[in-house]
């Protein structure tokens, strides 16, 4: 056991989206063997690229944030540096009291720091700017975490909650923001309000500690031909290094056992496509898959850890893509990439995407892409309205918003169940928890967006993690001191 290379262990990752396949990237960049096993039909789960009127578009996720580097670096190792493209255009609109008005500058996450930016904007009434100017400090924040709503709303007035905030955090969790984790959402922010006094000097804080940094180059960047193209591109290069990916093919069982040799294993048992249950054992085992399928697999092993993982809750969404006339559309939008709606409105999309605008690779002289997006938490039903029906109130909203009342040459509809998993207070406590359980596990580790944040750079940073903390293991296994 001693003499066993670690380069040599076998480790499976069940989940072929971008975290898995992330994990599966950087374990066999140390060496070791690799099987991904991904239940669905396709990999990359929520990126997925697809097509309207012969023209590619993101059917899910459409950009990575830049200033952090793991998605960005991931693109470039496995090929698609030369396709990586900042939008074309950042400015955006707020669907604020009955007009699109300008996304304010100088704001974290929807909080302002400009009190004349915000004024000048018209997002917020009269009111609702005197209630900014009039924060009484309260001291700093004491407590362990706190929704990040709630706080907004004692120090600014809920106005600014609704009508910023929430459509901001909406955009990311498609949540409610007077539950969802300051600590958790917007950790930054979360340290400034433990330091100071007023929430205006907090975001002051923050903007200077951000531009302290000398941050260069664009904030957001896309992928000619669409986000989905990254984890396409990163199973094709996990399978050139020797990896094995496969799909449609679920894992049923996963079961801790002693192999031949007295050395923990784990027993991964998965249903083929054209076979029955098969038997897999591996060294080790990387779970990326979301929460409630995490909690199935752990019950036998971690029944602490899968009571936790039930109780993440997640929100469901739905894409409208409409394919229009260029003129039609240039026509009647506005500049811009496109608008967030703030739920206080009343109207049924909560955003939309102006894509051939955002992105230049997007549509064509001939056809204008756009999205819409309908669905928060809490809202689940409106997906299961037909598909017309939703292409319908898109349309609706859009003529209302912008003035855009041509007919789409085409249109589809693609539906996210259970997308995005919610972050609550006391969210951190939670992950902290499950993985507290699982370290009684060797040779086995969770991620994904239900730990450590929900975009792209975030989920692979947390594939990444994982496998460096695989690897560990299998070094300490061969080395005997397991």
């Amino acid at each position: 056991m001693n003499e066993r290379d670690p380069g040599k262990g076998h480790v499976i990752v069940i989940g072929g989206g971008i975290t898995g396949l992330a994990a599966a990237h950087r374990l066999l960049g140390a060496g070791a063997r690799v099987t991904v096993l991904e239940a669905g039909r396709r990999l990359g789960g929520k990126l997925h690229a697809g097509e309207i009127e012969g023209r590619s578009v993101d059917l899910g996720a459409e950009s990575v944030l830049a200033r952090r580097p793991e998605a960005v670096d991931l693109a470039r190792a496995a090929g698609l540096g030369d396709a990586l493209q900042p939008p074309a255009t950042t400015k955006a609109s707020v669907w604020s009291r009955g007009a699109l008005r300008p996304m304010p500058a100088g704001h974290v996450m929807g909080v302002p720091g400009d009190p004349a930016a915000l004024a000048a904007s018209g997002v917020l009434s009269d009111e609702g700017l005197r209630a900014i100017a009039a924060e009484k400090p309260q001291g700093p924040f004491e407590g362990d975490d706190v929704a990040i709503g709630e706080y907004v709303a004692e120090h600014f007035g809920r106005e600014v909650v609704d009508r910023l905030v929430e459509p901001l955090l909406g955009g990311v969790y498609a949540g409610d923001a007077y539950r969802i984790s300051m600590r958790a959402a917007v950790p930054q922010l979360f340290e400034a309000v433990r330091e100071h006094g007023s929430l205006a000097e907090s975001v002051r804080a923050v903007q200077e500690r951000t531009a302290a940094q000398r941050l260069t180059g664009p904030v957001f960047m896309g992928i000619e031909g669409g986000i989905g193209r990254l984890p396409v591109a990163v199973a094709e290069a996990v399978r050139a290094a020797g990896g094995t990916v496969l799909t449609r093919t679920p894992v049923l069982r996963l079961t801790r056992r002693t192999g031949p040799d007295g050395t923990a294993q784990w027993e991964v048992v998965v249903r083929e496509d054209t076979a029955g249950p098969r038997a897999l054992t591996a060294d080790a085992v990387v779970l990326a898959v979301p929460a409630p399928a995490a909690a199935t697999l752990l019950s036998a092993e971690s029944p602490a850890a899968a009571a936790e993982l039930a109780a993440v809750e997640y929100a469901s969404m739905a894409l409208v893509t409409m394919a229009f006339r260029r003129a039609d559309a240039v026509a009647a939008l506005p500049e811009g990439s496109g608008f967030l709606v703030p739920p206080v409105e009343g109207h049924a999309i909560k955003a939309s995407t102006f894509s051939s605008a955002k992105w230049r690779w997007a549509g064509d002289e001939e056809l204008f892409l756009l999205r819409t997006s309908l669905g928060r938490q809490g809202e689940a039903e409106v997906l299961d309205r037909e598909d017309g029906e939703l292409v319908e109130l898109s349309r609706r909203d859009l003529a209302e918003a912008t003035g855009l009342a041509a007919a789409p040459v085409a249109s589809r509809v693609d539906r996210w169940y259970g997308g995005l998993p919610q972050y609550p207070v006391g969210h951190l406590g939670r992950v902290a928890r499950v993985r507290e359980h699982l370290g009684k596990l060797p040779g086995l580790r969770v991620c994904g967006a239900a730990y450590d944040g929900v975009g792209i750079p975030a989920c692979v940073a947390s594939g990444v993690r994982a496998a460096d903390e695989i690897t560990k293991t299998l070094t300490k296994t061969a080395n005997g001191a397991e």
